[in-house]
């Protein structure tokens, strides 16, 4: 089953940004491995492939189990033959409740799923990307908005995605020997059912509730195909893709 086209793997292919980025991929000639938790969500992807396209492939896992990350990415470099691209999409929230409220249990669970499940999969990626021949790949870090400022009480998502940007820039800087090349791209309200909310107001930082507009998902998946799609020797280290009304600039 192993052929010659390019290989992606995709977290969080299941649903929203994920599922646009890896039916994008796949209709560009991408030969895809969808991960994700959710095998009826994965195959529903799988089902949207479009004639003509790469070949999709259901690797169901968990990112915060090591042992099921490793299956996955070695089902999908037996399957495919190497591996060329992640897109490390897969993340999580938690309640939005002032700090001190915040129970320890849901800190560890957007920890584990939004760094260490990125870590694992980088991992998992750079051990293949080193070995294949040719060498060298590309990582696409999922950094969101908040990378780079807060919204009110999410600060265990706030604190997850700031480290994103430190494991973004480590990775790049060793993986440069051995042509890896790692992006980071801070996506702001893509209309996904993830920011469904913000369609009806969500709470800004003086305390009002406010609608706020949102992007199609399509364009991130644009984004991430454009970044994709450029040689190893060239990178966009970071890139900050937002609906244009969206308060960003300013906020806080």
């Amino acid at each position: 089953m192993i052929g010659n086209s390019r290989v992606a793997l995709v977290t969080g292919a299941g649903s929203g940004i994920g599922r646009a980025v890896a039916l994008k991929l796949q209709a560009d000639g991408f030969d895809v491995a969808l991960l994700g938790r959710r095998v009826a969500e994965l195959e529903k992807t799988a089902a949207d492939a479009v004639s003509g396209g790469g070949r999709f492939l259901v690797t169901p896992a968990d990112v915060t189990d090591e042992t099921a990350v490793h299956a996955a990415f070695e089902k999908a470099r037996a399957a495919f033959g190497r591996l060329d691209l992640l897109f490390n999409n897969a993340g999580t929230f938690t309640q939005g409740v002032p700090l001190e409220d915040l129970p320890l249990e849901e800190w560890k669970r957007v920890v584990d799923v939004n760094l260490t499940g990125p870590f694992l999969c980088a991992r998992e990626a750079i051990r293949i990307m080193k070995a294949q021949t040719p060498g060298g790949g590309r990582i696409i870090n999922n950094g969101s908005i908040s990378a780079q400022v807060p919204r009110p009480f999410s600060a265990a998502y706030t604190a997850t995605k700031h480290a994103i940007t430190g494991l973004t820039k480590s990775i790049s800087l060793d993986g440069r020997a051995d042509n890896i090349a790692c992006s980071q791209i801070d996506i702001g309200n893509a209309a996904t059912d993830v920011t469904a909310k913000m369609a009806s107001g969500i709470l800004q930082a003086d305390g009002r509730v406010m609608v706020e507009p949102r992007m199609d998902v399509a364009h991130v998946a644009d984004a991430v195909l454009y970044i994709a799609n450029l040689p190893l020797d060239a990178n966009v280290q970071f890139m900050t893709l937002m609906a244009t009304g969206m308060p960003f600039i300013g906020r806080g």
